[in-house]
């Protein structure tokens, strides 16, 4: 009697798991397509997310080549960098996941120019002129620091 039990218990939980595996692999495709940010100057990245895309997809546009999507559960993305060359104005970019035929687009805006070039201040190196000034600074503090250490130490032994 146990025998058949555990036996209707695993036939039940097989046929459980061989029939939500083919739902789990299925994907209806992309939905909640996003672009960030909207407008994008020339020569600029794009991050695109799409939910519904477990396997990953391509993202393709006029305006980039095409970029795979990242594949997982939840939201994926791509990143897509805009062609230098490409004409300022609207464009639609399609989103289509590996295991599915949707395609799903959405609006995004080219702007003229390559931006600000921000960020450079930290990898650019001092001039010549700022080393000999931080290197003078340097050099003044290690003097004014062993003037005092060795004026506080005559003073202390004069005490004895």
């Amino acid at each position: 009697m146990r025998a058949s039990r555990a036996l209707a218990v695993t036939v039940t939980a097989f046929a459980a798991v061989g029939l939500a595996a083919p739902m789990a692999a299925a994907t209806n495709g992309p939905v909640n397509v996003a672009v960030n940010p909207q407008s994008v100057h020339q020569g600029g990245t794009l991050k695109v997310t799409a939910q519904g895309c477990g396997h990953g997809g391509k993202v393709w546009s006029n305006a980039f080549p095409t970029a795979h999507l990242s594949a997982g559960d939840g939201t994926n993305y791509a990143h897509a960098r805009v062609r230098d060359n490409t004409t300022p104005g609207q464009y639609h970019l399609s989103v289509k996941c590996s295991d599915n035929d949707r395609i799903a687009t959405q609006k995004f805006t080219v702007l003229a120019g390559n931006g600000a070039q921000g960020g450079l201040g930290g990898s650019m190196g001092p001039n010549s002129t700022e080393m000999q000034v931080g290197g003078g600074l340097v050099a003044a503090a290690a003097v004014g620091g062993a003037v005092f250490l060795v004026r506080r130490r005559r003073t202390s032994h004069a005490a004895f």
